[in-house]
């Protein structure tokens, strides 16, 4: 079926305020965008912009995928079925939640859904606290907020991986009739959860706690009108925090900021501001669903900003040199392909070992899952290059609460030795070695974006080692790697250990491409990698 005849048979279904919205569409680029394809399950589940459409998040596609979730749920138990939802702040989560929890009771299926909003690893947590079957979660992370998203779980909190999340999305694709899905909001099945779980969440963040004396640290910190501020202030509560007031409060528009990712350096600009009013040490940023956390840290007059890779690897070195003393030699660090080699080389310096994922905190919780099931490595940290990060296992996604605490005790740690995270940042490169990291993300939408990207790939996989001089090894993640699920990833590795990354990415219309430089010199890192940057730049703006 063409766009345009799935464009018309939505007019022929939908409810009257879904049809006024396709009927007053006038672009054919805008109405091929909404209709060429249907959304699918990336590397953070369903994701896309809110509308009308097969290719949009609505109550239809939300719908289609509940359905199908729950036809998927049946045919793997035979017993009682029960699905905890959760949801964030963005503009009709809590809509798209009721939604869910309505189509999954009218299956038969017991739901447990949060009263208020509540962050991606409580979710997570929540699913196995309940034994639940699965876990939803309503989302976008830090996309912009035209965006939202349907994360789902399995019975551990994971979210489903490649062989689950296929099974799963035969079952949704297999729901051609949008007529056909039951909708209400009525059931003796839903059941409305809230502060209870919460709290058993945040016990369970508390037990990573591993510096707790009394520290005289400035923490400025911003939910980013998100669902951060209760649990990472409940986790803070014996710190001085102070809170940026015009962020504070849930806002679907995130109306101070152009993105509400923290990876990006304006949307902590208002919290920096307030830092340096109050001469604070540290500056704290989680994004709206709070899986993701950034940090600044006070240099002289100025903050310096940390790359994901950075606190990563600073933790790395905090957590492990807190927790020496019990470890083994079954623990290990989890990583991505796409995260720098610096805090991997801090892990094996302790004597653990370290495995490797592809790009997705799903794989991270997968591996914990692995390991509890062959009792083979005991898990101790986990992160990705992206700001996601997880010590403990009481969650199975990447956790901002947990996160947001530990980087907090790791800054009074050193700020009692006399220095900032930025000294802390030097003395580790002063001992591992320079590492110069960065990501560049190119936006390509609609379905030429699509099809550019899939050529941009087919053109840097057929260049091969002669991309650049002294490259030693392309790695085709599409072919298979290792014990990895085939993905569509390509990795150049210079004779030094320097890298770069090339990936579609699962939840927008980008190209990213991630660069890791090694060197014993700052600037000679910094001039190698600006003529890196350049070369990609002109393959793909070409």
């Amino acid at each position: 079926m063409g766009y345009k005849d799935k464009y018309h048979q939505w007019l022929d279904f939908a409810d009257a305020n879904t049809k006024s919205e396709l009927l007053a569409l006038s672009d054919e680029k805008e109405i091929e965008d909404r209709f060429y394809k249907d959304l699918e399950f990336g590397t953070g589940g369903l994701r896309g912009i809110m509308g009308a459409g097969s290719n949009r998040m609505n109550r239809y596609t939300v719908g289609k995928a509940t359905l199908g979730l729950a036809m998927y749920l049946k045919s793997k138990n035979s017993g009682d079925v029960s699905v905890a939802i959760a949801y964030d702040t963005r503009n009709h989560s809590q809509y798209f939640a009721k939604i869910a929890a309505g189509v999954l009771a009218s299956q038969g299926i017991k739901v447990y859904i949060y009263e208020m909003v509540v962050p991606v690893p409580v979710l997570s947590f929540t699913t196995h606290y309940l034994s639940c079957t699965a876990g939803i979660m309503i989302t976008a992370s830090h996309n912009p907020k035209e965006y939202n998203g349907y994360k789902v779980y399995d019975d551990k909190g994971c979210q489903l991986c490649t062989q689950d999340a296929k099974s799963a999305l035969s079952f949704i694709n297999a729901i051609t009739d949008y007529s056909s899905i039951p909708f209400t909001d009525k059931s003796e099945l839903i059941t409305y959860i809230g502060e209870e779980e919460l709290s058993a969440y945040l016990r369970e963040v508390k037990k990573q706690s591993l510096y707790e004396e009394k520290s005289d640290l400035k923490i400025v910190y911003t939910p980013l009108h998100g669902t951060g501020n209760i649990p990472v202030r409940r986790m803070l509560d014996a710190m001085h925090v102070l809170v940026v007031k015009e962020q504070e409060q849930p806002d679907g528009d995130f109306s101070t900021v152009r993105s509400p990712n923290p990876e990006e350096k304006d949307a902590l600009t208002i919290a920096i501001k307030k830092a340096k009013e109050t001469d604070a040490d540290l500056v704290l940023g989680t994004d709206p669903d709070c899986d993701r956390v950034g940090i600044a840290v006070k240099d002289g007059d100025d903050y310096k900003l940390f790359t994901g890779n950075q606190t990563g690897a600073l933790l790395v070195k905090f957590v492990l040199t807190m927790k020496k003393s019990l470890l083994s030699e079954k623990s290990t660090l989890v990583k991505t392909i796409v995260t720098s080699d610096l805090g991997a080389n801090i892990g094996r310096s302790f004597g653990l070992q370290v495995d490797e994922t592809l790009t997705g905190f799903k794989y991270i919780g997968d591996k914990i899952n692995t390991y509890e099931k062959n009792g083979l490595q005991e898990f101790v940290i986990g992160y990705e290059e992206s700001y996601g990060y997880l010590v403990g296992t009481h969650a199975r996604d990447k956790d901002a609460v947990v996160s947001a605490m530990l980087i907090c005790q790791m800054a009074a740690w050193y700020k009692k030795q006399g220095k900032t995270l930025v000294d802390a940042l030097n003395d580790i490169y002063d001992e591992y070695g320079f590492y110069l990291d960065c990501l560049d993300s190119f936006v390509l939408k609609g379905k030429d974006g699509a099809e550019k990207i899939q050529s941009l790939m087919a053109e840097f996989r057929n260049t091969g080692k002669s991309l650049f001089d002294g490259i030693d090894e392309m790695i085709d993640f599409s072919t298979g790697i290792r014990d990895l699920p085939k993905e569509n990833v390509l990795k150049y590795i210079w004779r030094d250990g320097s890298w770069l990354a090339i990936r579609p990415s699962g939840t927008e219309p980008k190209i990213k491409i991630y660069y890791s430089i090694v060197d014993t010199d700052k600037s000679n890192a910094q001039s190698r990698l600006s003529l890196i940057r350049e070369k990609i730049g002109d393959m793909i703006n070409k």
